[in-house]
This record gives structure tokens, sequence and C-alpha cells, in this order.
């Protein structure tokens, strides 16, 4: 029996032989071929196997049966599954903005991909202050498509509810609606880790604030209820890869049938995650201002265009003939932006209140400036769920961090 027919945690070593094993003839002969795992998520085991002769290189996925975070936590590896399947139903509606699988092995529980060349980490990228005017076109061009193409707005009812049944994810879930929607308001299994100067701070604002936990609850029924679209369920700045021109979302492994604006209010909080270290980071003013002054109009431009798109991708693929009717268009985005601003909230505090973080404000090293970003984003976060009702445009994300900042002065 070869070794790879029964799942183990492979290694560098491992993913080498694995790989001939599994794609024969992907390497050329004599391909002199080396391993290095570089993931650095909380899930899973990312290798890439490279042709030191050709250049030519590989991607390797292995689900692990542990998180890389807490090996309390135990998740199920068919997320391997869910992961490839998605990947092939994004790259028909998006081409060419999510890698391509190669194969799938459900034994291994490993996804062999398109290793993006060429390309950077965008939380890596944006920790260094780079900036990219294309982003929000970019992501949007995924965000819509992927979102509305997957609806019943714009499917075959059957063909939704198939999908609906096979990208069923209660691990993943599990995980978001603890880590997202639980534990950040009431730590109830003790596992947050607030920064110590902020405790008192959250304390009161987070923990003891009742009217920003019935706001939460209500977001929390919502994603768990609202089969609205295939979202991608993780989609932050570590989930996306760019460069100049170009850019990868990947990492979908927490793909299910979710509220549409699970994914757009993720994006938003990680691009404000990104502002605020450049806010208190870059020591030069003006390219302080620069970065900052793009990160801003980002935000702006990623929900505005939303809209946009929306509007001409609903009038081009809506199916459902009551989907006709006059004013359910507006309703339907409504009801997405008043998710997004909710997620965008939910997104913020989890990062800086849970236990999984961002590298965009623990890196922050002077603790007077991190203190001031996180009170200030906590304090953002709880507008936006208390009153996701006021947030229908993107300068009324631009107002809103805009005044906050300059309430809680330095």
């Amino acid at each position: 029996m070869d070794r790879f027919e029964r799942y183990f945690l492979m290694t560098e070593g491992d993913v080498v032989s694995y790989v001939t094993f599994k794609l024969p003839g992907f390497f050329d002969d004599g391909a002199e071929l080396s391993c290095k795992e570089i993931g650095d998520g909380n899930l899973n085991y990312v290798f890439r196997v490279k042709d030191e002769v050709s250049g030519k290189t590989i991607i390797v996925k292995q689900a692990g049966e542990e998180l890389r975070i807490s090996k309390e936590m135990h998740v199920s590896t068919d997320r391997g599954r869910i992961e490839a399947r998605i990947l092939g139903i994004q790259n028909e509606y998006a081409p060419g903005l999510v890698p391509k699988v190669y194969s799938y092995d459900p034994v291994m529980c490993a996804i062999l991909m398109e290793d993006m060349t060429g390309h950077t980490m965008m939380r890596t990228a944006l920790i260094s202050h780079e900036i990219y005017p294309k982003f929000a076109e970019q992501i949007t061009d995924f965000l819509v498509k992927t979102l509305l193409l997957t609806s019943d707005i714009c499917m075959d009812h059957k063909d939704k509810e198939k999908l609906t049944a096979e990208f069923v994810n209660p691990d993943l879930c599990e995980i978001t609606h603890d880590l997202v929607y639980t534990e950040p308001f009431i730590n109830d299994k003790d596992r947050n880790i607030v920064f110590e100067p902020n405790m008192e701070f959250v304390q009161k604002e987070i923990y003891g604030d009742k009217d920003l936990h019935l706001a939460a609850a209500k977001l929390k029924l919502d994603f768990l209820t609202d089969a609205q679209s295939l979202i991608h369920g993780d989609l932050h700045t570590g989930s996306i890869f760019i460069n100049k021109d170009h850019i990868y979302v990947f990492d979908p492994e927490f793909a299910f049938y979710g509220p549409a604006g699970y994914d757009t209010g993720n994006v938003i909080a990680n691009m404000l995650f990104a502002h605020f270290n450049g806010l208190e980071s870059i020591e030069d003013a003006g390219e302080r201002k620069k970065f900052t002054d793009w990160t801003l109009s980002c935000v702006q431009d990623i929900v505005d265009l939303f809209i946009q798109k929306y509007d001409v991708v609903y009038d081009e693929n809506v199916r459902d003939p009551m989907a006709k009717v006059q004013g359910l268009k507006e309703y339907y985005l409504k009801k997405i932006l008043m998710q997004t601003a909710g997620v965008t909230g939910l997104e913020l505090i989890r990062r800086i209140v849970g236990m999984a973080k961002v590298k965009d404000i623990t890196m922050i090293e002077d603790e007077k400036k991190r203190l001031h970003a996180e009170k200030t984003l906590l304090t953002v976060a709880k507008r936006l769920i208390l009153n996701p009702d006021d947030f229908n445009n993107g300068s009324d994300y631009i107002s809103l961090v805009t005044a906050t900042v300059n309430s809680m002065g330095e």
C-alpha cells in the first residue's frame, strides 16, 4: 500500500515525494525539487515545492486536524474539499482572481494548486505601507460577482439549494460563531487576549455595553440563518495576494452560504487596520498622509464601486421574476449594506479583543500609539454595529473614521 493512501500530517520531505506521486509529469525529469513550509495562518499547512533548475513551483495545502492557534480546537479536514470546490466556482464567476486548482486529494486532505508567484500577501505589503491604486476596482469585481451570482437573485433556486447543501461547513462556522460573534463581547470561554493598557476601556465599552451585545446577537442570528450567498467566509488581507496590477483571493476554507455582507465587511475592516497602522507607525508626515489618504479613499471606493457594480450585475443576471419587482433591488442592496457595516464593526472588535490578532495593530511598537489606535477602532466599531442603517455609501465610513479620530485626540 502506498504511504499516501492513509492520512497523516506531511513534512517538507514528504511533500516532495507527494507531488511527484500525485502529479507525475508536472515537473520535468531530472528536476531538483525543494520544499518549504510557508503557511502563517491558524488552520492549515502550506508548502511550496520548487524546481531549482527551472524555477517552476506548485503549492500544496494540507488541512490539519487541529488548529495551529490552539491544539484544543479540532476541525474537520473536509474543509480542504470545500476550499478546492469553491475556488473552482469562484474562478467561473471571477476568472483569474483566484488560484487554479490542479488536484484535490480527499485522503490526504490536500490541495495542489497554482503558486501565486510575483504577488505578496496583502497584509504584509500594507504593513510596509505599499499602495495599490487598483485594489478597490479588483476586489469589488470579485465581491459583486461571487456574492450576487451565487444568490437566489441570479441562480436557479434548485441549483442554489444544491450548492447550499454542498457547502455545509459546521466546524469552521462554529469557529466564526465563537471568535467573531460571541467571545469578544462576553469572553465566555476566557480566551480573549486584551492589550493590558486597554483592559479598562474594553471592560466598560465592550464587555459592559448591553446594547452592543444585543446588536451583536442580532448579527449572529443573521449569520446563522441567512443563506444569502456563497461567501468566502474569512476575506481579510491575509487571504489576498497582490501586486500593482493583479490580485488573487485565496484561503476560502470557511466558505458556506451566509450573509453577503460578511465578506464585504471583512475587507473594509482590514483596510481600516492598515489605515491605523499607517496613522500610528509612519513617522514622516508626508508619507503618512499619502498612505492614510489612500487607505481611506480605498474604503470609500470599495463601498461605492460595490454599489455601482451591484446595480449592473443585478440587472444583467436577475432570474427570479419577483426579483424584478420595482424596489426589490434597492431593498436587497440595503440589506447587504447594513450587514456590511455591522460585520465591519465585528471584525474590528474581534481582532482587538479576541484571541486572533492582526499584525497591523500588534506591530505598533509605541504602546501609547497602539492604545490610541485600539480605542479609536473600537469606538468606530461600536457605531457601525449599533447604527448599521447609517452607512449607505463610502463617504459615510470616511466621515465616521475622521470624526472619531478627531474626537479621540492623541
